[in-house]
């Protein structure tokens, strides 16, 4: 029995269809419609991209999608990296991408308008506070000694005034 990879070749060239005609119709890029029909699967990096590929091309080509996807099912059990799909509870992530999953956890269409208004308000309120010191009190309180100082009397120095 032929592999999937033969078998849309096949039902490609079949239809006369080029590789960038697939590839135009599918959406999928070219270098990955070649790897789909020489049946490298090493060049996908989760084998959801190769099932989703299969799927669609199988579609296009009109060929039976299920009975494909079970011999998809065969051949990449008999790939060692293919062979078990990964475990969900690994940790395999670092602190950048738990933040990066909480963030997108987020609903910004919500959250941004809400930051928006408090940090308007704080910009009102700073603003306003600004303003309400700066009119109570003496405006020259926060000025230091002018350039004259008056300097204390000595009685030693003072000459007489002249009597009249």
């Amino acid at each position: 029995m032929p592999t999937v990879a033969e078998q849309l070749k096949h039902a490609r060239e079949e239809r006369g269809l080029s590789i960038y005609q697939v590839a135009e119709v599918t959406k999928i890029k070219t270098n990955h419609v070649r790897a789909l029909d020489a049946g490298d699967y090493d060049v996908f990096s989760a084998t959801v991209y190769i099932r989703g590929f299969i799927r669609t091309y199988a579609k296009t080509l009109k060929l039976d999608v299920e009975q494909i996807m079970r011999q998809l099912d065969e051949e990449l059990g008999q790939i060692e990296k293919f062979r078990e799909p990964p475990r969900l509870g690994e940790k395999r992530s670092g602190t950048l991408d738990f933040l990066m999953l909480q963030f997108s956890k987020i609903n910004w269409r919500i959250i941004l308008p809400v930051l928006g208004i408090i940090v308007l308000l704080l910009l009102i309120y700073w603003g306003a506070s600004a303003f309400a010191k700066s009119r109570s009190g003496d405006p020259l309180s926060d000025l230091g000694p002018g350039m004259y100082q008056e300097q204390p009397k000595q009685q030693d120095n003072v000459l007489p005034l002249p009597e009249e």
